[in-house]
């Protein structure tokens, strides 16, 4: 349904300004009437051109985007204005005008109207599952059932800014190795395909039988200066084939397991994906949400289908009256002291804390274990591209040698 910006006149007539959702702008200035406030101007938010059909992608369609941190803005003020006592409606009423996202804008005059329409706040998120996740919508229906969404809220807002922040440490580790790699790889390829073809033409030309490591050097670069396009063209469709591989069960369970198997990259997917399970599946209880409810929640964003099986094979064995511990301690991907706060949280019931605190654990490993592999991966890169421009050194320098040895 389109959202209309509108300035209007109260009874008193005062100037108020707000937004509202409607099937036309006819329609919007009945329902301001039915209000008792009178439009001086209705107009349509991020409204499209007349001659562009509905749901035809554009530019400016493509790029808008509602990035995490605006919904962790948004619910943490919603949180705090209602635990100032201000009611639902009236604190949406108060965001909208505060959210500078055109397309958020939309999405929370909707969920507005939605509430004054008497649905609930869960209700009117959950029509909008591409921006609230069901992590977020099912703590807030926990948090309407209790009474403290407030509360729920808040936690809400610190879960998703931990996310945030723990994503942002682990780009920041990666950032340097990442880009070292893509400058070293540009300048070795324009050493072989421009430098190094403009020395070996003097050899070529002389034809005298070179040694073995020019002849590579010379082939190499020929292969890359005249098929390089086949190179791309075959990066490119390796990478679809690789999608289209990982988004087939076989090929996803196939993927899940080299994540976690290979050496360090794998330990470190590992204690990331224990750490979410624990996080979620902590913030989750923590609000109020039934364990097998909040177990299913984490099998669905836990990203590694052998983790989502064995959480399966949990909810199974919980359904039977067993405890989350047992059946996890067969499991083969998590760790022994996982478990055994996982047994000591049900036995003392401060599950949700002993999960908070496996997250904390693994979250700090696996940090720790970024920090060490982007520290050994600089050298090594900066090791690798002194062994190929030794290489080419060697193969240009052995002709000349060569030369001056016939000349004497």
């Amino acid at each position: 349904m389109p959202v209309y910006e509108y300035t209007a006149l109260d009874k008193a007539g005062k100037s108020k300004t707000g937004i509202i959702d409607a099937d036309s702008a006819v329609a919007a200035r009945h329902k301001l009437r039915g209000t008792g406030i009178f439009p001086v101007e209705v107009k349509e938010t991020a409204a499209r051109p007349k001659d562009q059909p509905s749901g035809q992608v554009t530019v400016s369609t493509l790029f808008k985007r509602i990035r995490p941190g605006e919904i962790s803005v948004v619910t943490r003020q919603l949180s705090t204005l209602l635990g100032a006592g201000i009611t639902l409606v009236s604190a949406l009423e108060a965001l909208i005008t505060q959210v500078a996202n055109p397309l958020l804008k939309k999405i929370m005059a909707q969920i507005k109207e939605s509430v004054n329409e008497g649905n609930s706040l869960a209700f009117s998120l959950s029509q909008h599952p591409k921006v609230f996740s069901q992590i977020y919508i099912n703590m807030v229906r926990a948090g309407e059932a209790s009474g403290s969404l407030d509360l729920v809220l808040d936690r809400l807002a610190e879960y998703s800014e931990h996310q945030q922040a723990l994503r942002g440490r682990v780009k920041a580790a990666l950032a340097y190795p990442v880009f070292m790699f893509f400058i070293g790889t540009l300048v070795l390829l324009f050493l072989v395909t421009v430098v190094v073809p403009q020395i070996t033409k003097v050899f070529s030309d002389m034809h005298q039988t070179l040694p073995l490591p020019t002849l590579i050097l010379i082939n190499v670069s020929d292969f890359l200066k005249s098929f390089w396009w086949l190179l791309l063209a075959s990066l490119v469709v390796a990478i679809i084939l690789l999608k289209q591989f990982r988004k087939s069960p076989r090929g996803s369970y196939i993927w899940d397991e080299i994540k976690i198997r290979v050496p360090v990259f794998g330990s470190i997917s590992l204690r990331l994906a224990i750490a979410r399970f624990g996080r979620t599946l902590g913030n989750l209880l923590d609000s109020g949400v039934p364990l097998l409810t909040a177990m299913e929640i984490v099998r669905n964003i836990v990203n590694n289908v052998l983790i989502s099986d064995v959480i399966d094979k949990a909810m199974d064995e919980i359904q039977a009256g067993k405890s989350l511990a047992a059946p996890l301690s067969r499991s083969t991907w998590f760790p022994p002291m996982a478990i055994q706060m996982i047994s000591v949280g049900e036995q003392s019931g401060e599950l949700e804390k002993m999960l908070n605190k496996i997250a904390d654990i693994y979250e700090r490993e696996a940090e720790s274990q970024i920090t060490v592999m982007t520290s050994m991966l600089e050298p090594v890169m900066i090791l690798v591209m002194a062994l190929v421009v030794g290489f080419m050194l060697i193969s240009i320098l052995l002709p000349i040698f060569e030369m001056n040895q016939l000349i004497k």
